[in-house]
């Protein structure tokens, strides 16, 4: 993907904040609860959920966050954070991790060793955003099946499951993205989940869930995600992405596995002495962001329907079921990265993922107005005549 610099604070809006708010609390870039988004220069942040900005409750719990050394697991809010998120997901265990590659790096070493396969989506964040760490570090290789819209089933991974053959590279794990990044946020139905743990327990292979937005996933669903991760062995969950924290990303599985992921953890530098810190906004993000999920899946519909209507880019918005919009761009005759440049002139901040897909993801910094000056934006750029180039 095509990264545009961060040359500039990046700010976005709140639910229900005044556009009109004081130099000191712009400066501060501190997203006040109910009252309001900062929009520094009139800025509409999409490239990502990952562009939030902590409220004041987590900055105010992170400056009086109960600490220790969490090496020694000594740290109190660090473990609160981790009793939290096993519950919630009704798993034996948890661990706070720096990254979400991290955790998902973790859990792969955990259930593999060095020359064996994971099971992925072509289009998976483990296969293509991770610098290829499952191969780098934990000696494994992707083995790739093509997911329809980026769901796998039991039949399509089926496929792809090596034969038991002393010569051939062999099976060890399947990963699960959801939702589904490159895909536009799509959702893998329970019953699909379940049917190919089923299965792959059946044929002694463990299967890891990539919950990055387990969340948005869920509000998708209408489930819990107790529900909807029962039979995954392990899952990884970010909590600062449309949750809001941040930094950081939770791993959740069985004493087992948290306690060999612990090691892991450490082995690969993720070993953190007062992450108290940080664990403080994460758990304000778990108890209280999932509620206002919803808002940014309707935002995600709103933006879906605009450019339904514009001419030149085409997206079919009942694909939209969570809180990313990948769109078309061809036949406006710019590129993706071209029409993301333009829009970056006007506040609008997108994220190309293709030639000629453009990608927005919405978050609790961007409010409804925010969705409708990018739609406004975005209509104009493409109305204008192109500019001759040198």
């Amino acid at each position: 993907m095509h990264q545009v610099p961060r040359a500039h604070a990046v700010d976005g809006e709140d639910t229900g904040r005044m556009d009109n708010v004081s130099g000191t609390i712009a400066k501060s870039g501190m997203r006040s609860e109910g009252d309001g988004a900062t929009r520094l220069g009139n800025i509409v942040d999409l490239r990502s959920d990952t562009v939030t900005r902590p409220t004041v409750e987590m900055r105010r719990a992170m400056a009086e966050a109960e600490v220790g050394d969490d090496v020694y697991g000594e740290d109190p809010t660090v473990n609160r954070l981790e009793k939290r998120a096993a519950e919630i997901f009704e798993k034996e265990a948890a661990l706070f991790v720096p990254t979400g590659c991290m955790g998902n790096l973790i859990a792969i070493k955990v259930w593999t060793h060095h020359g064996v396969e994971v099971i992925c989506d072509e289009r998976s964040h483990v296969n293509l955003y991770e610098l290829a760490s499952m191969s780098a570090i934990a000696g494994c290789m992707p083995r790739i099946a093509r997911g329809v819209d980026g769901i796998l089933s039991w039949k399509l991974i089926e496929a792809v499951i090596r034969p038991k053959i002393y010569y051939d590279s062999q099976t060890a794990l399947i990963s699960i993205e959801n939702t589904h990044n490159m895909a536009g946020g799509t959702v893998h139905p329970t019953a699909s989940v379940d049917e190919i743990c089923g299965h792959a327990h059946e044929a002694k292979l463990k299967v890891h869930m990539d919950g990055a937005r387990i969340f948005n996933a869920a509000v998708a669903l209408g489930e819990s995600v107790r529900q909807m991760t029962k039979k995954v062995d392990s899952v990884m969950f970010s909590l600062s992405k449309g949750l809001g924290a941040p930094v950081g990303s939770m791993l959740v599985g069985s004493d087992a596995f948290i306690e060999k992921a612990r090691i892991y953890r450490k082995m690969f530098g993720g070993g953190m002495r007062q992450a108290g810190v940080i664990a403080a906004a994460g758990l304000i993000a778990l108890e209280k962001s999932p509620a206002r999920l919803h808002v940014d899946h309707e935002n995600a519909r709103r933006l879906a329907e605009g450019i339904a209507r514009t001419p030149g880019l085409k997206i079919d918005p009942a694909q939209v079921r969570s809180n990313i919009v990948i769109f078309d761009c061809q036949e406006t005759g710019k590129t993706a990265v071209e029409l993301c440049d333009v829009l970056r002139e006007k506040g609008i901040w997108a994220l190309d993922t293709a030639v000629y897909s453009v990608r927005f993801v919405t978050h609790c910094d961007v409010d409804h107005a925010g969705i409708e000056r990018a739609l406004a934006v975005l209509a104009e750029v493409l109305t204008q005549p192109q500019r001759a180039r040198a």
